[in-house]
């Protein structure tokens, strides 16, 4: 099941301030939490115990799960042997992320801890590295994967490489989580960098449920993580209303709707017709709830631009009702009343209507 999740980084906050945002965004159905150990410097392994502890005991509380970003200079430096994983245990941890790996056998073996850990494998690398894991038959179902994300613009991942590792890995049955970036002001991440962080380089000035929705709509990520911290009250409820299965848009509406239209677009199931055309996804099943109901001609007829929601009126006989989305531009003969667009940072989106696929939008 598709999670929603945050990012703290308690070494650049306040305990109390960390606690009020998990308990927000626990209150908008947020389940996991992203934290990293690779930036905390300067304390005693004692001082990291009872630091992290405490947030994580509380993340707890909330039914929120904990994951901690670690690397092979961490547990040099904490003390920690790939096999004994006993301190993460200690901090009650769900697990740990393996921003740099080892060997693959030693990522095998860390897979069976007897702490019951997951094992959370980086996903951006791109070559055979988890392969090399799974060569090493380790225990799957504690195994994990999450892409990285980029504090330095222009860094964040393609996407096609994007695509590329997470195909890849999906193929191997692992799960796969990716970062979008809160837009609030004077976020911050692990480091002294502030320009935003994400896993795709197209996503760092999104809003973040339009990646969100975007990264869902591929059919290749599991949990979507805010990776900076904090994002604001309004970011964390939109994105708690996402509905990861179902390919969803907001609309810039050009008229005023009738009480009929604004049914058939915020009511009304919408799934694309299976014999789909070039030009449009069309959602038929409104012209036979609404057969008996008039839907008036508006005035303007433009031309039909990608992007276009539009309803077919009353002077389309039969086929009065249907919604579509235009995919191709073509003309307007005034059988079809514009509704509005689709907003240009969400064009993407269309790339990902196909034959049946659930559609909807948010009001």
């Amino acid at each position: 099941m598709a999670r929603l999740g945050i990012s703290i980084y308690p070494e650049h906050s306040t305990v109390e301030k960390d606690k009020s945002y998990i308990q927000m965004a626990s209150k908008y159905g947020f389940r996991r939490i992203f934290t990293c150990l690779l930036s905390v410097d300067g304390k005693t392994k004692e001082e990291i115990c009872n630091e992290f502890k405490e947030i994580i005991d509380y993340a707890h509380s909330y039914q929120m799960e904990v994951i901690l970003d670690v690397a092979p200079f961490v547990f040099e430096r904490l003390g920690v042997s790939y096999d004994d994983l006993s301190f993460f245990q200690e901090i009650n941890a769900d697990g740990i992320r393996l921003d740099e790996g080892f060997d693959g056998l030693k990522e095998a073996l860390m897979s069976h801890n007897p702490q019951g850990l997951k094992i959370e494998i980086n996903a951006s690398f791109g070559n055979k590295y988890i392969d090399n894991i799974l060569s090493h038959y380790p225990n799957t179902n504690k195994v994990i994967t999450c892409h990285n994300f980029y504090p330095q613009r222009y860094t964040g991942l393609s996407f096609e490489h994007f695509e590329k590792c997470s195909r890849a890995i999906k193929d191997m049955h692992l799960p796969v989580a990716a970062f979008v970036s809160s837009q609030n002001e004077n976020t911050y991440g692990p480091w002294p960098v502030y320009e935003g962080l994400c896993t795709l380089e197209e996503h760092r000035d999104l809003a973040p449920d339009v990646a969100a929705r975007h990264l869902f709509a591929t059919g290749l990520v599991d949990d979507v993580i805010i990776a900076n911290a904090y994002a604001s009250e309004e970011e964390l409820a939109t994105l708690s209303k996402i509905d990861p299965g179902k390919l969803t848009f907001k609309i810039q509406f050009e008229s005023e709707l009738t009480p009929i239209e604004e049914k058939i677009v915020y009511e009304h199931p919408h799934f694309v017709r299976g014999d789909m055309s070039a030009y449009m996804a069309r959602s038929t099943m409104p012209r036979v709830t609404y057969a008996k109901e008039s839907i008036p001609a508006k005035n303007h007829t433009r031309d039909l631009k990608r992007g276009d929601v539009i309803i077919v009126n009353d002077a389309y006989s039969r086929y009065k009702g249907e919604l579509h989305i235009v995919l191709q531009d073509m003309p307007n003969d005034g059988r079809k009343n514009i509704i509005g667009r689709i907003p240009k940072e969400e064009l993407v989106l269309l790339e990902y209507i196909r034959p049946w696929r659930a559609f909807g939008f948010i009001k």
